[in-house]
């Protein structure tokens, strides 16, 4: 056994397999994977092992198609055989919602070339005589949907990783991984250790041990599930080929053909957690007792909808162990905190993702950064709080409700609330609706009477959130920011620091401002921050709230300079944006300091008191009016809000929430990090490459210069829906609707919503550089159905900035 390697891959299933497989792909052949068992031990070798292409997220189905692609062209490296079966995959809709995400699916693979469309009950009857289509609104056809082979797959990926030079030790417990002074570890083992750069926990059932062994706490837990498989089917068994399997989530079961009978798998309602003190160590090949008692009610559903499993016996029942994370993606990439620790753990569609799993951490591990934006995949997006408690409800939510679907916006109650601030029972008592962010609870809208609801339609609230924006626009709003990551940069080196991770030159004067994008590992947007100067030694950074973990490892990549700090507020500050054309008179009516312009111009800051409260007060705002962040100490929030609540009924201000700022943003033409700003898109796509100062040294300029004098692949651009087609789908685009300009795919929206404030529906996207310009009409596939909208010049809010500036 090699005692030193570029990385280390802990787990022999098939996410550690293709992760081996892929650093080796990619150049690194001086690699090892220990596995304490034999290779599928676990939850491997039990999967149904379905695969399929599509996905409600553009780039997990990017990676799932690579995916499917990839074990054909395994089995040709290899020799291996991977039991690949792809006789396609129909998916039925039950419900007006389900269609409206199936429609959604359909226009994204036009979009993207991938194969999926719609067919008629009569070919769905030929593709598969078995299914009774009474009650279904509509069928989509996958060709390539399928399955394959556990043990195949995973021994084909170990088999090509070998052939590049990777080593693989079976019944080789990891006994301790201690981390070495120069970012390096040690991996212990009984057969000797090994000295790696990279340590990769791909450990599956056992990822919490592995971690653990670190002092890394995952939010995982592991749960029962169960399949069967029926006897030969007389049906099947006279016919000449393979039938397509059945995605009926609407009756939360999944059906395919295996052998001459079929395979039934059910998440159901009554969930059961599995190991939650830990993973025995001595589990393998093992599985549960049958349940079948348990999945009665999906039994059933499948029964009616393919009627001879009703008569068919059952030859074998699979009831093994699943490990989830809160919300079901896999919690992937390095740990911010520790250097060369790389997660790959938590994987439900294991069959659908491994492929692409594996290439986007071995591009992180060798390159850098992933190609793609898949923060909905990183470990970061989850912090400490999420505990035990938290983990365990968000894992049984997520099981009992796998094939229910996620809505844009949607918030689920499980595990709620993990984190509040002071205010949260006042804002409660308002009638405040939350959502959750990085943990916090955080008013969405203010409307006691009119409960949350998710939809790709209207919601009921879209009229209370269009009150509050409204509101804002003729008067003044008051908004709780205090999600928002907030950090202070103290010391000789402070300026210096930032200088060297921002690629804005920081402000010079006391009292000033700017926004700065922070530059990814190929060029792209990793980040927008503003920035102010406080002091000579004093800086004040406000950031992502949900990426606060994520643009720490950037953090950590700059050096300190002797005596300069950077410390974290996010916890011990809070902060409200009050926004509106009369946010000054009401704010001036609580202090002393002067606010007009010439004192306290657009970008400027000052340390005031607030109702007697020291704030630190910036004239920004993410609403795009005239308005002011404030930022005050965390115990003090509940004296601020009062004050700005009392002193606001005079010009008619009103709590506003996250809703409506999001909707006012888009009128302001703004765009948000992991929306239109993500490290896939370059500085002069996104109108940032002004404020990118190349006569400078910063984090991954090396990167920007290989791009930023690269014309635009895509270009941002804000469309105005039409009304008529809006009206009739009350609809609006929220994030990932593909765009159409004479039937061929030209773009996708980013971010969409109603603009309150100037009557009209709007998206935020990226087109193509060179197929549309400014004032032309094009296709925007709202629920999957072509909208016209057109191109705008400019954003339809103030587009001058005079509110903003005034």
């Amino acid at each position: 056994m090699r005692t030193h390697a570029q990385a280390v891959v802990i787990g022999g299933g098939v996410i550690g397999c293709s992760i081996l497989y892929h650093l080796t792909k990619l150049g690194w052949c001086d690699v090892v994977l220990l596995e304490r068992d034999e290779l599928t031990s676990g939850s491997t070798w039990h999967a149904a092992a379905n695969i399929h292409g599509l996905h409600d997220s553009t780039n997990i189905s990017r990676l799932q198609h690579y995916t499917m692609n990839l074990y054909k062209e395994l089995e040709a490296e290899t020799g291996q055989g991977c039991g690949v079966f792809q006789p396609g995959s129909l998916y039925l809709a039950q419900t007006e919602e389900r269609e409206h995400q199936l429609r959604l699916q359909e226009a994204k693979a036009r979009l993207y070339g991938m194969n999926f469309h719609e067919v008629s009950i009569d070919e769905a009857e030929r593709l598969h005589p078995l299914v009774n289509f009474d009650g279904i609104r509509c069928i989509m056809y996958e060709p390539d949907g399928g399955n394959v082979d556990p043990s195949g797959v995973t021994a084909a990926y170990a088999a090509g990783a070998r052939a590049r030079g990777a080593e693989i030790h079976r019944f080789t417990p990891v006994t301790a991984t201690e981390a070495q002074p120069d970012g390096t570890w040690i991996v212990r083992t009984p057969k000797g250790d090994i000295h790696t750069h990279w340590l990769v926990n791909a450990a599956g059932l056992w990822g919490r041990e592995v971690a653990a062994l670190a002092g890394i706490k995952l939010p995982l837990q592991p749960t029962e599930h169960q399949y069967f498989v029926t006897e030969t089917i007389a049906e099947i068994a006279g016919l000449d080929r393979r039938l397509p399997s059945v995605a009926d989530r609407d009756g939360e079961y999944y059906l395919r053909q295996e052998g001459q009978g079929l395979l039934i798998g059910a998440y159901e309602r009554d969930v059961r957690l599995w190991a939650e003190g830990g993973t025995p160590l001595d589990f393998a090949h093992d599985l549960f007792p049958d349940d079948l008692e348990r999945i009665e009610e999906n039994m059933m559903r499948a029964i009616d909808r393919v009627p001879c499993v009703g008569e068919a016996g059952i030859k074998r029942v699979i009831n093994g162990p699943m490990i989830w994370s809160p919300d079901s993606n896999v919690l992937m990439g390095p740990v911010p905190e520790l250097r060369g620790y790389f997660c790959c753990n938590g994987i439900i569609p294991g069959f659908s993702q491994s492929g692409g799993m594996g290439l986007m951490a071995a591009q992180w591990i060798i390159e850098g950064e992933m190609q793609y934006d898949m923060f909905a995949w990183d470990v970061a997006r989850f912090g400490d709080w999420a505990g035990e408690a938290f983990t365990k409800a968000r894992v049984m939510d997520q099981y009992a409700h796998r094939f229910k679907i996620h809505f844009p916006g949607e918030e689920r109650a499980a595990g709620r609330p993990v984190r509040s601030r002071p205010i949260y029972e006042m804002q409660q008592a308002m009638g405040a609706v939350f959502g959750l962010n990085f943990g916090w609870e955080h008013p969405g809208y203010f409307d006691a009477d009119t409960p949350d609801s998710a939809g790709f339609t209207r919601q009921p609230w879209w009229h209370s959130v269009g009150r509050e924006a409204r509101n804002l626009r003729e008067h003044a709003g008051i908004i709780d920011i205090s999600n928002f990551a907030k950090y202070r940069v103290t010391g000789p080196g402070a300026e210096e620091w930032l200088n060297a991770l921002f690629a804005n030159k920081m402000p010079r004067a006391i009292g000033k401002s700017c926004l700065t994008p922070l530059i990814g590992k190929r060029g792209g947007i990793a980040g927008d921050f503003t920035v102010t100067r406080l002091g000579e030694q004093e800086f004040w950074v406000i950031g992502s709230g949900m990426a606060e973990r994520y643009h720490r490892r950037f953090m950590n990549d700059v050096p300190l300079p002797a005596g300069t700090e950077v410390t974290s507020m996010t916890e011990a500050m809070c902060g409200f944006n009050v926004a509106g054309p009369r946010s000054r008179e009401m704010l001036q009516r609580l202090t002393n300091a002067s606010l007009e312009t010439p004192d306290f111009p657009f970008m400027a800051s000052r340390r005031i008191e607030l109702a007697g409260v020291e704030v630190i007060a910036l004239r920004v705002s993410f609403t795009g009016d005239l308005g002011w962040e404030l930022h005050c100490r965390t115990e003090d929030q509940a004296q601020l809000y009062q004050a700005l609540l009392e002193a606001g009924k005079e010009v008619g201000a009103r709590p506003v929430g996250s809703r409506a700022l999001m909707c006012l943003r888009i009128e302001k033409g703004y765009g948000s990090w992991s929306r239109e700003y993500s490290p896939e898109y370059w500085p002069q796509e996104v109108r940032l490459d002004r404020l990118c100062k190349l006569d400078k040294d910063f984090l991954n300029k090396d990167a920007l210069l290989q791009v930023i004098d690269k014309a635009p692949r895509e270009n941002l651009v804000i469309l105005k829906i039409d009304e008529d087609a809006t009206k009739a789908s009350n609809a609006d685009a929220t994030g990932g609707e593909p765009i159409f300009l004479n039937g061929q795919g030209i773009g996708r929206v980013t971010s969409g919503g109603y603009g309150y404030g100037v009557g009209m529906s709007l998206a935020l996207g990226y087109v193509k550089a060179g197929t549309a310009e400014p004032g032309d009409a094009v296709e925007v596939m709202i629920l999957g159905r072509p909208h016209s909208a057109r191109i705008l010049e400019q954003p339809p809010f103030d587009p001058e900035g005079r509110r903003l500036r005034d």
